[in-house]
């Protein structure tokens, strides 16, 4: 079976896994998102004889999945040549008890017989060291223990312990219940305490999406791209991953596998707006707490640094690139890497994100923790930088390994910076501060205008020293740089398009770069492209490009980084955020409003 993207998320903001077509358990890490891969088969090659966690049925001829109405808990369904079936249902534990959130390293699952005498067979190959065998495995008389490097996990089960072992078929007769958790004795009768789990989990997921303000159409979407975005966020720190996954390329062969399990400062960003606009204020809460460690670390005492594009799920900084060899990478296209060296850039559009995200504090009254003077003066450190680098190179939002230059978006994002903390001095009654925010913001408008508008081309350059294109011009829009009617955008927007626009989809650029000219458009561009479309005017044809990205969704209602546009195939890292928040964003903009039907 060739593997490919069409993978069903399940989670709890601690770990996660993603199932495939046939019910396997083909990715998911341990003891977290950004941690050694349990089941690695996605990168495992063609026909990966591990790393995967299946249920099967014996002379099975079909598969259906489905999601829970409003959770990430899948349901699959396995049918047999002779009219058996069982449901799989598959979850991670997460809700509330004893005043705390119960997120354990855990993954559950639970079959049913629902026709016939279905016989199954359980294969649990994990892996341990990037795609090494594990240790050790220990038998007991109700579980399975997994001997890991960094900790140890026990599979607890009421299926015949023996028949697992061996990977045995056996007839199923009644309910069976996995536990794959702590390398604990379980507490309780098991299938019991995990039919109890599904049932608290279902509903705290539930009772979250109730929360959220949804759209009137396209509310599916929306939906489970919120579910999804939650579940990138690690919510014991409030970090907020760009995928869950490592190394899926960009394109077929093009060595531009990257390691996207770490929180960027850039796609956390939009993720948080994206969710805001819902209502989901516990992301950012959560996100707002990781953000203030981060700046305090890089703004105080000796230890000051600049402030990197991306951080480990701790706040870790250094993320040092390595490749795992055991693995082959996905479809045996390598390099698996871990670790990602774009870390170490300098990348400057970083201050203008952390003070759009947190300048919402000042103003929104329903958050547990508004912000005050004292969170003033630590962003304060951050426009600070704003100011002094808006016209400096840095390896820009697409982070070119080899060259910088002075780019039009991170010169934009600095503006901002200075911009938005205006307007926090403003809610703090701090005239003398907004007058000099406000006025710096005025001097980084002129620049850009000056530097980065092309008379003869009318358009805006992606760079201060060139006449490219980029996509990423097209966000001077949502940061209110330039309005939808001034000539400029159209423009450029004209530009854009004639340039970089692959029927349905869009290119970021259309440049070489450190790998060559790119193959695949970028989703997320799309997205912008199609945002752009609906503010000029262009409505019918934005919502005729919607409906067209979202028949490009996987089964799971989902889309990663990248797409081919000749073929429409998936690449780039799953589920990949920026994607998410481009189908939020946009049927946010595109709907009906809600008093059409009242």
């Amino acid at each position: 079976m060739t593997t490919t993207l069409d993978l069903w998320p399940i989670g709890n903001c601690q770990v996660s896994a993603l199932v495939d077509r046939s019910g396997r358990f083909v990715w998911g890490c341990v003891p977290r998102v950004d941690g050694d891969p349990l089941f690695s088969a996605l990168l495992g090659g063609e026909e990966p004889t591990a790393g995967y966690w299946g249920i099967t049925l014996e002379d099975g001829v079909s598969v259906e999945q489905e999601y829970i109405r409003n959770t990430p808990i899948l349901v699959t369904r396995h049918t047999d040549a002779h009219g058996g079936a069982i449901e799989v249902i598959d979850f991670c534990p997460r809700f509330q008890r004893e005043g705390r959130t119960y997120r354990p390293v855990a993954f559950a699952r639970i079959v049913r017989p629902v026709a016939g005498s279905p016989r199954v067979r359980v294969s649990l190959r994990p892996t341990c060291g990037w795609g090494g065998g594990c240790r050790e495995q220990v038998g007991g008389s109700n579980h399975v223990r997994l001997l890991l490097d960094t900790l140890a996990l026990r599979l607890t089960t009421t299926a015949p312990i023996a028949m697992v072992q061996a990977e045995r078929s056996f007839r199923v007769e009644g309910p069976l219940h996995f536990f794959l958790g702590p390398d604990e004795s379980f507490q309780g009768d098991l299938a019991s305490t995990v039919d109890l789990m599904l049932y608290r989990t279902t509903q705290e997921w539930q009772a979250w999406v109730r929360g959220l303000a949804v759209p009137l159409e396209w509310q599916d979407v929306v939906i489970r791209c919120a579910v999804t975005l939650k579940l990138c966020q690690h919510e014991e720190t409030g970090a907020i991953v760009a995928a869950l996954t490592t190394s899926v390329p960009e394109h077929a062969g093009s060595q531009r596998n990257w390691d996207y399990r770490y929180c960027w400062i850039r796609d956390a960003y939009y993720t948080v707006q994206a969710l805001n606009r819902l209502g989901a204020l516990d992301v950012l809460e959560g996100y707002l707490g990781y953000l203030r460690n981060i700046v305090d670390e890089a703004t105080h005492g000796d230890a000051a640094s600049h402030i990197q594009p991306l951080y480990g799920v701790l706040g870790e900084p250094e993320l040092p690139e390595r490749v795992a060899p055991d693995l082959p990478g996905y479809r045996g296209m390598g390099p698996v890497r871990v670790g990602n060296q774009a870390a170490e850039q300098i990348q400057h559009d970083a201050y203008g994100q952390i003070v759009l995200c947190s300048v919402h504090a000042f103003f929104d009254q329903r958050l547990f923790r508004l912000a005050g003077l004292e969170d003033f003066e630590s962003l304060e450190r951050v426009g600070d930088r704003a100011w002094a680098y808006y016209d400096q190179p840095d390896a820009g939002l697409w982070e070119l390994r080899t060259r910088q230059s002075v780019h039009t978006y991170s010169s934009a994002m600095c503006w901002a910076a200075c911009d938005r903390l205006a307007n926090a001095a403003g809610k703090l009654n701090l005239p003398e501060r907004q007058r000099m925010w406000a006025e710096r913001a005025d001097i980084i408008r002129q620049r850009i205008e000056t530097a980065a508008w092309r008379e003869d081309t009318r358009r805006m350059s992606a760079t201060f020293g060139g006449d490219d294109l980029d996509a990423s011009v097209l966000q001077l829009l949502d940061l209110r740089f330039l309005a939808a009617d001034d000539p400029r955008f159209v423009d450029t927007l004209t530009a854009i398009e004639k340039g970089l626009r692959r029927g349905s989809t869009m290119l970021r650029y259309d440049t070489e770069d450190d790998f060559g000219l790119p193959e695949t458009a970028f989703n997320f561009c799309t997205f912008w492209l199609i945002e752009a479309l609906f503010l000029t005017g262009r409505s019918d044809e934005a919502r005729a490009l919607f409906e067209e990205m979202l028949s490009r969704c996987t089964a799971a209602g989902l889309l990663s980084e990248d797409i081919d546009p000749a073929t429409g195939e998936l690449w780039g890292n799953y589920p990949q955020t920026y994607s998410l928040v481009g189908m939020i964003n946009c049927a946010g903009m595109l709907s009906k409003p809600w008093s059409s039907i009242r």
